[in-house]
């Protein structure tokens, strides 16, 4: 078993200093047990940002030193956003800190979103991600990425257990974001997590609806539009369980 809670707030724009105190501030007064991980929104302390130089860091700095000490202090895996710096290269990046505070491993975004210029802005990752956690393999992506099933079709066929999604999913295609999860669940037959934000920036606004659909595609819980840290239980055996007793994911011809 493995026991999450998904954190849907709204950060405040592009001040990584203010969210991360408020942040601080919801988990003291709104996480009151212990869970196996936490899981944050895309671009968890800056928003959606197309200002990837001014706020960008490596891997080592403020940001990092900050969820790493989260992840101490719960005694917990952490699953959060960020603006990498490469070099000049800049990423919208998805990481993975154990319970030690220890990075584990990062996934770059496959698919900036074009719509809005983030692919201005910010250099598209070019391999998918798989972590770990106990036996629980997830494989890992970032908003946009959900409209492009190739990716999750990939984390389909190396059989993952979970899927996560962080996001930053606007009010105006907020069905569109529930729909496509309960799809990847459905079709991939593994737990599919989507964490969304709240609150507006400069050209948005965001009504979270963070959840979780099963291997089957009932969904075992879902936020409103409010702030919201949603809790729950993944159950590893059933995941194995639903690709045993519909073996469709052995038909899987990737073209």
């Amino acid at each position: 078993m493995l026991k999450f809670a998904l954190v849907q707030f709204a950060p405040i724009f592009e001040d990584k200093k203010a969210s991360a105190e408020y942040l601080q501030q919801l988990l003291v007064s709104r996480l009151n047990h212990n869970v196996d991980m936490i899981v944050f929104p895309e671009l968890t302390l800056t928003g959606f940002t197309m200002r990837s130089q001014k706020f960008a860091e490596n891997m080592n700095e403020s940001s990092i030193q900050y969820f790493s000490n989260l992840a101490r202090q719960y005694k917990t895996h952490i699953f959060a956003g960020m603006i990498e710096r490469d070099d000049q290269t800049f990423y919208n990046t998805l990481f993975h800190l154990n319970p030690e505070g220890q990075f584990v491993t990062k996934y770059r975004k496959i698919h900036p979103f074009s719509f809005s210029g983030e692919n201005r802005h910010y250099t598209a990752g070019i391999q998918p991600v798989i972590s770990r956690i106990n036996k629980f393999r997830l494989g890992l992506a970032i908003c946009y990425d959900l409209r492009f099933p190739e990716l999750f079709r990939f984390y389909a066929k190396e059989r993952v257990h979970v899927i996560i999604d962080i996001a930053n999913w606007p009010q105006a295609r907020i069905e569109h974001w529930q729909t496509l999860l309960k799809a990847r669940s459905i079709e991939n037959q593994c737990y599919v997590i989507g964490v969304n934000r709240i609150g507006h920036d400069k050209k948005s606004e965001y009504h979270g609806c963070s959840c979780v659909y099963a291997p089957f595609g009932e969904a075992i819980c879902q936020a409103g539009a409010n702030e919201e840290i949603i809790t729950g239980t993944l159950s590893l055996a059933q995941v194995i369980q639903v690709q045993s007793d519909y073996p469709f994911l052995n038909d899987i011809r990737l073209i």
